[in-house]
């Protein structure tokens, strides 16, 4: 490791490197290819900024390109390597789709070292004419799991071949795809596989919980969910518009939520992640695509509010929490179905899946007991199981003797009872006077 990173790598709190960052220096600066597969938030991207920068000649032009799949995650790499580059003197550029085309045109006439894009607009601006990639010595592809499927793979390789013929290749990932034990076929060139996941010591304690609710009710938890103390989660969706509803209802009920989705502008997914990052807002609701490999320190929980299909799909989300040694959640939401083939994907992982309830403002592991409603006491109750039933406690006390006469003390009468035998009597003795003075009218008239 160079002097000047070994400065700042002990300012920065770092008291070591990572698996990843140890065993791929040495095979990256001395221009070797390579696949480096290490756990989320491992710190992979400093593991491969700190070898590709020391190759690199200040003023001399584009040397380095790096490819993310999303602009968050482009940004995000920019802003790591552009803290390192500038103990060296080299220049960062972050080329997005869905930014002004003619601002990043202007960047470019700055000849920076280093440029960090997502691969279509990279490619759109080497077509143009607008990047000129004949300096390049080394193309670093990021989340290459994700990257190399589809249309995008095409778009990666066409980047490589705009490259000169001997550039050096750089693939990192959190998850083994087939088409990673295929590159030398797709790319043209031997590369050397560098797998740290069962070594690499930096995943935090992270319990993976099944919270059993159904689809209409899901949007009830998430709001009681933000009553536990300092809590903060990633809401991950599958269909955008399951968000955008999510979304518009929570803006409606004055919830801390905001939405982070591909159709956003470039300034409103950064300042919703901004906002996220900085505790302005509590739950962040996006999508698989849109929150692939984004670094958020210390997040206290991911929630599934739609159940990922495959395993990779899983461990990207569940790697967004418990990074560096930090304490993580993961709350899997579902009915009973969604939960069974949610153990079913992952039987075979060492994920640890165990059910989790919501009570009194925290979740536990702990099954809730049912509480039996009170039965009622018979009369002969004594003063203090009337008391707990919710009832006045009503002394009774035997009648005492008359000091003068020996006679027994006359038991006065509660006002109610006195009222109702009134009452009664005056009904009776009414009509015992009106049977007399009909009887006698009787009389009279015989």
């Amino acid at each position: 490791m160079l002097e000047q990173y070994q400065a700042h790598f002990k300012a920065l709190g770092y008291t070591e490197p990572t698996a990843i960052q140890t065993a791929v220096y040495g095979p990256l600066a001395g221009d070797q290819n390579v696949l480096g597969l290490a756990p989320t938030g491992s710190g992979k991207t400093v593991a491969f900024t700190l070898p590709a920068l020391a190759n690199l000649l200040p003023g001399d032009g584009t040397q380095l390109l790096v490819l993310e799949p999303s602009q968050e995650l482009a940004i995000q790499t920019s802003r790591v390597m552009r803290d390192w580059a500038k103990l060296l003197d080299l220049k960062v550029a972050a080329l997005t789709g869905g930014a002004n085309v003619k601002r990043q045109t202007e960047r470019l006439k700055k000849r920076p070292e280093v440029v960090v894009a997502t691969p279509g607009r990279l490619l759109n601006l080497i077509q143009d004419r607008k990047l000129k990639t004949h300096l390049v010595s080394l193309i670093i592809i990021d989340e290459a799991d994700d990257l190399l499927t589809g249309e995008t793979l095409e778009t990666v390789r066409a980047v490589a071949q705009a490259a000169p013929a001997d550039v050096q290749l750089g693939f990192f990932s959190a998850t083994d795809t087939p088409i990673l034990h295929e590159l030398e076929k797709w790319f043209g060139q031997t590369v050397e596989r560098i797998d740290v996941r069962e070594q690499d010591q930096t995943q935090g304690p992270v319990q993976h919980g099944l919270l059993q609710i159904g689809m209409g009710k899901r949007d009830q938890m998430l709001k009681r969910l933000l009553a536990i103390p300092n809590f903060r989660a990633l809401v991950f969706f599958k269909q955008a518009n399951t968000l955008k509803h999510t979304a518009a209802k929570f803006y409606h009920d004055h919830v801390s939520a905001t939405s982070l989705t591909s159709d956003l502008r470039q300034v409103q997914r950064e300042k919703a992640l901004q906002d996220f990052r900085q505790g302005r807002t509590r739950l962040l609701l996006t999508t698989d695509v849109a929150a692939r490999g984004l670094d958020i320190p210390k997040l206290p929980a991911v929630i599934n509010y739609d159940l990922p299909s495959t395993v990779n799909e899983y461990v990207h989300r569940a790697g967004r929490t418990g990074r560096m040694g930090e304490p993580g959640q993961v709350i899997n939401l579902g009915d009973d179905h969604d939960l069974r083939d949610l153990k079913k994907l992952l039987r075979e992982t060492e994920y640890q899946l165990v059910p989790i309830y919501f009570q009194n403002k925290a979740l536990t592991t702990e099954r809730p007991v049912a509480v039996k409603p009170q039965e009622k006491k018979p009369e002969s109750a004594t003063a203090t199981t009337a008391t707990l039933s919710g009832q006045p406690a009503v002394k009774t006390q035997a009648p005492r003797a008359n000091g003068a006469t020996g006679q027994p003390a006359k038991v006065t009468e509660p006002a109610a009872a006195k009222k109702k035998s009134k009452k009664h009597k005056n009904r009776h003795n009414k009509n015992k006077g009106m049977r007399k003075k009909w009887r006698d009218r009787d009389a009279a008239h015989d």
